[in-house]
Order: structure tokens, then sequence, then C-alpha cells
């Protein structure tokens, strides 16, 4: 329904969506050759304009409107133009499902492309990722613009090449990742990234809310201690909870009692628990996590005796992600399969401190609404809500709360049975692979025919199948977590998806024997096809190209032949039949009401219920939600407390009843408030101190960049043996009893050779000794340079990149293991009154200075006293 404020949106930026459409009436006319010339022609009026991109938005925007109707038969409703418009003034867009949001991203993508700085729009996963580039790709073909796209397996030498492209699709973990190694690299040309100039950001309340809460690592093995493990496992196994430890559900985190820390003492046969020299303490807490809050199907599934983390948000794997700090290896222990080496943290990153390093970001999602104060206090992004093509007409019922859990599942089961019996396609969200799998089976006893989505390999293998399915007649889908799934369930089916379905069946049956010998897997080629292309450019010459596409690897024998000259036909059939049967099925599914979306379980955050919803009414439809819960749910149990029970008792309700009452929803939504106050607490403190260490992460890797671009690394040499001398003289400075001492450490250390006696040169004031050290250092530098030029030319200068990379990056990662430590025991002064996070800046600033001091003097030491001289003369 369309509210007041996205009325006053639309007023407000009404005469620009005019101006757009005005220039789409002229433009829409163009052959394919002066759409082309469009681009070329904006970058011109852009410069005239010196780069100011709101002045040739309309017609931008006309341009890129015209190119999506021309590669997908789709013309974009005014809402869509207002959604670019509201992403291009840096804004956070809320669009409902449905409303086509990645047409959105592609107007302003294209706008800002023009400036030839790169545009990054970065999605959830390597599936969104790369069917929005394959769209865009058949969108830009006809305005001259590159297309890239950077997932998990592209090739790091092609990495290079994607970034340069004009507009990027990217997942917000390579990014990450390549930000994090590009800051590692020992060579400029190792390095992928460009400029981090404007970046548009696809479900942005996943990836800067969610995902927020857990840093960017990039780590290296460790030594194995699988003993270490092993035996805290053990150790858990026969500890009790209650009586030997206590569970915190809120923070995820275990206290042992005092029972439990004497009877670990005992069986270790120790003296202390906590004794700092002893290493137990950390591998029991993580083997009691292992056990009580990280559970098989919920948290992980196993795949290839390895655990693989499911995302709590998305319910997809994060195949190559690895919990920290020894929790993944206790977890293997625990599932008793290979223990993986530990990690060690060589480099790291929060996704706020990542995404604000770009000059201008922006980003769009279905739900943003509830989180709009984090984004505007953390990212200075407000979320602006964009009204709905269509009102929506969506039901969302109230919600039914049972006693227990058994009569919970019992109800749902009933109703799916009851829709099913009428033929209403249902969807029913689950919390995680276990609950998702439990339906299943209650569904299958009462054989009701059904699809089940979740993190299992086979189930996600078939994830578009299932979900173009699920607006069909009598379909029944349980899916966990519906978040970045990117495809619209649509009532009666999508009739293009359901032919493109049938025509790859159909190859594939046929043709599959022969297709062996060859290269490329018919299937992968099949589903990179847009049907949807096709079928609206029959009559284009550039048809026989796309058809080619799906033909080309069925053999060229005269037996083929007929099918290769049929097949686009068969095609177009199939679609005719397919668009009656959908048409002829969404009206009866109009009538039975629309999809109906059912709950299990409250989410811990809003989002994530309101996603689930969204699922159903898109573009209009009829729909209905609902929830249903249990007292023994997580958010009731966790934060709930006792008012709910209390009230089910006094009214002496059956256990088989549900109530629903005004009291419920305002205590759940009140439980939600407190859960979404209480991550959000960990997000803010997580940035503001990571922001400490951001502020040292910056200077570092400036530090790096200048030292990998320069060709004269000379200069910083001398300037690093300069500053150390410096520093050494200030000892001297405040030092009377040691004077010469400390004279004989700077001469060492620099590896000076001077024939003035030690006494003498402590005669000297302090300004003529630090010239004086200037002079030698310079004098030394220059002798070890000539020498080892003539050894070997440009060596001298290989060896001071080597040094100054290899220190900076030792001493980068020994200091975040510091501020690790500092940040896990900074907490315990807050007894002493004292504020955490002051006390965490003051300590973090004196580790840092401490750690370029180390970096410099150790550069200086090993590049004066380096025994590469001798290994070369041998």
């Amino acid at each position: 329904m369309f509210n007041f404020l996205s009325n006053n949106l639309l007023n407000k930026y009404n005469k620009i969506i005019i101006k757009i459409n005005q220039f789409y009436i002229k433009i829409r006319d163009y052959s394919d050759k002066d759409l082309k010339k469009q681009t070329e022609k904006l970058k011109f009026s852009l410069k005239e304009q010196k780069y100011n991109t709101y002045a040739i938005l309309p017609e931008a925007f006309a341009t890129a409107k015209t190119a999506i109707q021309r590669a997908t038969g789709i013309t974009l409703f005014d809402v869509q133009l207002l959604g670019g418009i509201i992403l291009h003034h840096n804004n956070i867009t809320e669009m409902k499902t449905g409303e086509g949001k990645t047409f959105v991203a592609i107007l302003t993508a294209y706008l800002n492309s023009l400036l030839k700085k790169g545009v990054h729009i970065i999605t959830v996963n390597d599936y969104l990722a790369t069917r929005d580039s394959d769209m865009a790709k058949q969108i830009f073909y006809y305005l001259n613009i590159e297309i890239g796209l950077v997932i998990q397996k592209t090739n790091y030498s092609k990495r290079k090449i994607e970034y340069n492209c004009d507009i990027t699709y990217i997942t917000n973990s390579e990014l990450g990742f390549d930000y994090l190694r590009d800051n590692m690299a020992l060579n400029q040309s190792d390095i992928v990234q460009t400029n981090f100039y404007y970046a548009i950001i696809d479900e942005v309340d996943s990836i800067l809310i969610d995902e927020a809460r857990t840093p960017l690592i990039i780590s290296g093995s460790t030594k194995v201690e699988n003993k270490l493990y092993q035996k805290a496992q053990k150790i858990s196994e026969l500890l009790i909870h209650k009586e030997h430890y206590d569970i915190d559900e809120k923070a995820k985190n275990i206290v042992l009692t005092e029972q439990g820390i004497l009877y670990s003492e005992k069986f270790l046969n120790i003296q202390n628990l906590y004794n700092i020299n002893s290493p137990w303490i950390k591998y029991i807490l993580n083997a009691l996590k292992a056990k009580e809050l990280f559970l098989k199907n919920r948290d992980y599934i196993l795949k290839n005796k390895q655990v693989i983390i499911v995302d709590e948000f998305t319910g997809r794997t994060m195949e190559g992600r690895r919990w920290s700090d020894g929790l993944h290896q206790a977890i293997e222990a625990k599932e008793n399969i290979q223990i993986e080496a530990e990690n060690k943290t060589l480099a790291s990153i929060t996704y706020q401190n990542l995404f604000l390093i770009y000059q201008r970001l922006c980003g769009m999602t279905g739900t943003a609404k509830t989180e709009e104060n984090e984004f505007l206090k953390i990212y200075k992004l407000p979320v602006l809500e964009i009204p709905t093509n269509k009102k929506c007409i969506r039901k969302d019922l109230p919600d039914l709360v049972y006693k227990s859990e058994y009569n919970k599942w019992e109800a749902i089961a009933s109703e799916c049975f009851d829709m099913y019996q009428i033929g209403r396609p249902t969807l029913i969200g689950t919390t995680n692979v276990e609950k998702s799998e439990l339906l299943s089976k209650m569904l299958n006893k009462l054989n009701i025919p059904h699809n089940l989505l979740n993190a299992k390999p086979e189930n996600i293998a078939r994830e578009s199948e299932i979900i173009m399915e699920a607006g069909r007649k009598y379909a029944i889908t349980i899916s966990t977590n519906m978040a970045g799934r990117g495809t619209d369930i649509i009532l009666g089916g999508n009739p293009d998806k359901l032919a493109k379905n049938t025509l790859i069946n159909f190859v594939k049956n046929n043709y599959h024997s022969n297709l062996k010998d060859k290269k490329d897997n018919i299937n992968s080629i099949l589903n990179n096809i847009n049907i949807n292309y096709l079928y609206n450019t029959i009559n284009n010459n550039k048809i026989d190209e796309e058809i080619n596409k799906i033909l080309i690897h069925i053999p060229n024998d005269d037996k083929y032949s007929i099918e290769k000259n049929n097949i686009y036909n068969i095609y177009k059939k199939l679609v005719k039949e397919y668009n009656k049967v959908c048409r002829n099925e969404r009206k009866d599914i109009v009538n039975l009401g629309g999809l109906y979306v059912i709950g299990t379980e409250r989410h811990e955050s809003r989002r994530i219920d309101n996603q689930l919803r969204g699922r159903s009414g898109r573009q209009g439809d009829k729909g209905t939600s609902r929830f249903f819960l249990s007292l023994q749910d997580y958010l009731f149990r966790i934060f709930g407390g006792k008012t709910i029970e209390n009230l089910m008792t006094t009214l002496n309700i059956e256990n088989n009843i549900p109530i629903e009452s005004i009291v419920l929803s305002r205590s759940l939504n009140s439980a939600q408030k407190k859960v979404e106050s209480y991550f959000y607490d960990i997000r803010k403190q997580l940035f503001e101190y990571d922001e400490v260490i951001n502020n040292q992460r910056q200077a570092i890797y400036t530090e790096r960049k200048k030292i990998l671009r320069s060709t004269f690394t000379r200069d910083c040499i001398i300037e690093y043996g300069e500053q150390t001398i410096n520093e050494i003289l200030n000892q001297y400075n405040n030092n009377n009893n040691n004077k010469e001492k400390i004279l004989k450490q700077i001469i060492k250390l620099l590896n000076i050779n001077i024939t003035l006696n030690i006494s003498e040169l402590s005669t000297m004031n302090l300004k003529e000794i630090k010239f004086f050290l200037y002079e030698q250092l310079r004098i030394s530098y220059d002798l070890k340079e000539s020498y080892l030029e003539q050894l070997k030319p440009g060596l001298i200068r290989q060896l001071e990149k080597y040094y100054l990379l290899q220190q900076i990056d030792q001493a980068w990662q020994e200091h975040i293991e510091k501020m690790n430590l500092l940040k896990e025991y900074i907490g315990w002064r807050s007894y002493a009154q004292q504020d955490p996070l002051i006390e965490y800046k003051n300590e973090a600033f004196n580790l840092f200075i401490n750690m370029v001091t180390y970096i410099r003097q150790t550069v200086i030491y090993l590049i004066m006293r380096s025994r590469l001289i001798i290994n070369i003369e041998n």
C-alpha cells in the first residue's frame, strides 16, 4: 500500500521520471547501432557538464531502459526508475520482493560506469552474481559496456581483467578477500583490484547487518594439536549441564562451575586449569560449545567428511569458511573426523570498514526499514521505501501459539494437508536443516508430495527448479531461510522457465550419450541461455547466434539435422502450451487465495520474517502469511520471559489449542526488538573496536602500497635508518648513566664502520651526534650498494623491497594476534571503573608504535648486516 512518505518521494522526483520517459520515447526507436553510440555521446555530455552525473541522469536512464526492453522484452515501471534515482543519491532503496530490484541496479550502474572509475555490484552469493551478470551482459551488449564477474571459482589471473571492466558483479566475501590479498601482495602486478569508487549492494541488510557480526579473515595454518582436541572432547562428554557448566544461549557462551573446574583438573591431573601456562581451558570450552551450541544440520552439515558451515540467515552452505580460535577443530573432534590445522590470522577486516572505503555507496533490499538507524549511524545511508507498482493485498494473519513444539508441528502438517487437498500452493519457512527434515518426514507419513530446499547438497542442486515449481497448483515447498534466493515465486508457474527446463531435459536425454567427450557441460551451457531474450527477439537477426548456444554441442550428423532445424520451433510450442497451463492454474490459485506462506518460528530479526512473508503477494497478487509458534521456540525461551506461559497456564488451555492475542503479538515484537538491540550492540562494539585497528591497518597498507609502487626504495631505507637513529637518541638524551652503551647499540644496529672512538663521540652535543650518524649511515649504505650493484645490477633494490615487505607483513600478523588478545582481556578493566574502549585505544596505540619501531629497526638491521653477499660470492 502506498504510504504517505512514499507518495511524497514519488512526487519529489516526478519531474525527473517524466523526463526519463520523454527521452525513452525518442530513444526506443533507435537502431542497435545508434543505441550503442549513446554511450559515447553521454560520456561527451558528462565531460561538458564537468562530470556532473545528475545533469545527464534522465537521458542515461532512458538509454538503459531501452536496452533492458530490447534485451529482455521488459519495460520498466516508474517505481523502478524512482528506485534508480534513489540509489544514485547514495541511499538504501527498500523495494518489496518481485518489484525488479535487479533492473534498478542496472540503471544506476550504467550512469556511473560512464565516469570510467569502475562500478561494483555486490551480491550475497555466487549464484546471484552469475545470474545477474549474465543478464547484464545481454543488456549492455546494446550499450558497449563491459561486464565483469568475480566469484569463488574465478581464476586469480583473470580477476584483474574482471575488475577493470566498466561494471563488475562480485560477491561480498570475494571482494573482501581480494582486498586483503592485494594488501599482502609482494609484487605490484599481483594486485587485482582497482578503484573503490562506486558500490551498489544487493540484499544490503544481509551483507551490512547480518554478516557484519563476524570479520573477514585470511588465515594461515599452524601446528595441529590433535591430542588436546580429542582429550577435551572426552572431558566434554563427561561434564554435565547445570552441574559442571552453565550455558548462556543469548551470548552463545559457556561458563564452568566450581565443580566443573575441579572435575576437569582431576581428570587432567593438573593443579590449576586457569594457569597462564596451561592450554586446557580454551580447548574444554570449545569442546562444550561444540557439544551444546553448535548442532549438526542446524549450524553445520557434514559433506565428504568435512564440517561445512550453514549460513544462519540464508540457509546456504559456506564452503571454504571455518570458525576461528579452535572452534572448528572442536566440532571436527566431536564428529570424529580428521582435525585440520588451526588457523593463524594473517589479515582481517570487518564489512563495516571494508565498505566505508568506497567514495560512494548505496544499496537495495526488500527489508531494511527495521534497521534504518544502524544504516544511518554507521554507514551514513538513509533508507527510503519505494511504493510497490501494484497495491499489496497480502493478508498477514495473527500468530498461533501452542504450548508444546510437538503440537505446533502437528498443526503445521495438518495445515499443509488441508492446503494440498484444495490445491493451494504453500511455502513453509523453517529456521534450519533439522526442522525442515522433520516436517518433510511428517508430510511423507501423510502421503503429501512436496519439495525440500535446504543446505544439503542434493537439495541445493535443484534450487531453481524447486522455486520455479513453488507457485504451481498443489505445490508444497519446505525451505530454510529465503533470503538471497534471487528467484520470484510466480503463481501458476513461469512459462518461460518451465519451457526452458523441458528443453534442457529434452536435449540432455536425447543427446547426452553423444556428449561424453565434449569439453563443456551441456547443462551449464543451457542454463546460461536467456530464454526470455530468445522469446522476445524472434525477428532479430541475432536469434540464430543465441539458438546456436543451445545447439552447438548437439552432433552434426545427418541423424540430428532435423532436430537442429526444429528445436526452436519445439521451444516456441512449449512456451505457448505452458502459457495456457500457467494462465489457467493462476486463475484457480488466485480464487484459492494465492500463495500461502507458513512461518514455523519467529527469527531473531523481524527482517528475516518479513523476507519470508514477502514471497507472497508480489505485484498485487493475492496471498496469505501466518506463523505457527510454540512456547519452546528459541525466541520465547531466551527472550520472551514467563508472561505468556503463565497466561496459558492461568487460562488452562489445552495443548492442542493455540491462542492468538494482542498480548502475544506485543510480547513477540518486544522479544524480537530485544534480540535486534542485543545484536546491534555486538555489531556496534565490533565496529568501534575495529575502527581502532582500521586506522592502523590503513597506515600499514598505505606504507605497503608506497613500497610496492616505488622503483627506488633506497629513500625509504635511509628514512627508516634516520628515524631509528632519532628514536634511540631520544633514549640517549634521557639517560645519563649508559650513554656510551646506547651509542654502541646504534653503531652495532646500523653496522657502521667508524674510526672515531665512542668516548670521543659522546663528547659531541646531541645535534652533532645525530648528523654525524646520518652521514655515516649514508656512507656505509653507499658502499654496500655499490658493492652489490657490481655483483648484480638491481640486486640492492630487490633486497630492499623484500626486507621491507617481509618485515611489515610479519610484524602486522603478530600485531593482529596481540590486538585480538588485548580485545579479549580488556573487558576486565571495567571492574576497575575504567572504560574498556578508551583503555583499548591507549594500549593499541602503544602496541602500534612499538610495532612500527620494531619494523624500522629490524629492516635496517637485516639490510645493513645481510649475509646475502657471502652467498653470492660462493
